[in-house]
């Protein structure tokens, strides 16, 4: 930065500056006996006026506002119910067992956050204990959305806690207090990560009896893999998987007409015949006629192509199918 200076000139004022006369007075004192004492400068003694002295006691460390035997009793208490119920969870089966151990949690974790935000707690741990009444309300509400539905594409539960933040946050936040002396673990569900389950293209799920000459050639162009099922009324007659880009081709199909219904999506569940992720479940408007005719030197019989995906020139529509309506 550049500096700017401003200098002030004028007149010498003329005169005399004033000098200061310094007095030096000799202190006498008078004595008992009516003589006198040295003056202070001889060498006689006097007493030095006292200076003032540095305070050599310590500052006393303040005392905590909250009783910290107090406090972990109350973080017991809060979350101690917590943990057997996290627990449960962890033991419990797939289906109606895990969802009724998720939602005892659900309510635990809700009950143990509302505590933590009316317990008061130590200066040290202030900060973890708000830490930990948020983690746990989250967790709360992730262990209530994780609850399986039992219906088609359902992820299981783990799977689901698995991508949660919450269980991480809850970690975190205990082993803050626990580091400070306030024991505040939980033990946190096992859980599992996404699946990648599939068939090999062109495997048979289900397979009723087929003895006619027709043939069903299905393509798959879409990004996901299928599985094509076809039904003579109420009743299959047969299911097929088909990976993503692949064709293949059901032959001895009999004569008659089929609704042709199919699913998209990853992770086939063989127990649950549905994929877990990523869900479409879809129909072709038009039903699949097949028919064997004898004619005159031999037989005619019916060649079918579908094709999953949406073709230029295509001429088959599909609509969408509710999941509870579609055929097992």
């Amino acid at each position: 930065m550049h500096e700017r200076r401003t200098v002030f000139r004028g007149r010498r004022a003329a005169g005399l500056g004033a000098a200061a006369l310094a007095l030096a007075l000799a202190l006498t004192a008078c004595s008992s006996d009516g003589g006198s004492e040295a003056s202070a400068g001889g060498s006689g003694g006097s007493a030095a006026a006292p200076s003032a002295a540095t305070d050599p006691t310590p500052t006393p460390t303040p005392t905590p506002t909250v009783d910290p035997a107090t406090y972990r009793h109350a973080l017991s208490g809060a979350l101690g119910p917590l943990d057997s119920a996290l627990r449960a969870v962890d033991r419990a089966g797939e289906g109606g067992a895990l969802n009724r151990a998720l939602d005892t949690a659900a309510a635990r974790a809700d009950a143990a956050a509302d505590a933590l935000q009316t317990t008061r707690a130590p200066d040290d741990a202030t900060a973890g204990n708000s830490q930990l009444a948020s983690a746990l309300q989250a967790l709360g509400q992730d262990l209530k959305s994780s609850r399986g539905d039992g219906g088609r594409c359902a992820t299981s539960p783990r799977v689901e806690l698995g991508t949660a933040q919450s269980p991480k946050s809850v970690q975190e936040a205990g082993r803050s207090l626990t580091a400070l002396g306030y024991d505040a673990a939980l033990r946190l569900p096992r859980t599992e990560q996404a699946k990648h389950r599939r068939l090999a293209n062109g495997t048979l799920i289900r397979d009723g009896s087929r003895g006619g000459l027709g043939r069903l050639t299905i393509r798959n162009g879409t990004g996901t893999d299928a599985v094509v099922t076809l039904t003579r009324g109420s009743r299959t007659a047969f299911s097929v998987y088909v990976r993503q880009g692949s064709d293949t081709t059901i032959r001895s199909v009999n004569s008659g007409s089929y609704t042709v219904y199919f699913t998209t999506g990853e992770d086939w569940n063989s127990a649950r015949s549905s994929f877990t992720r990523g869900c479409s479940f879809e129909k072709f408007d038009d039903k699949a006629n097949f028919r064997t005719v004898r004619v005159t030197g031999g037989t005619q019989y019916t060649v079918l192509t579908f094709t999953l995906n949406k073709v230029i020139g295509g001429n088959a529509t599909t609509s969408r199918v509710p999941p509870g309506e579609f055929p097992s």
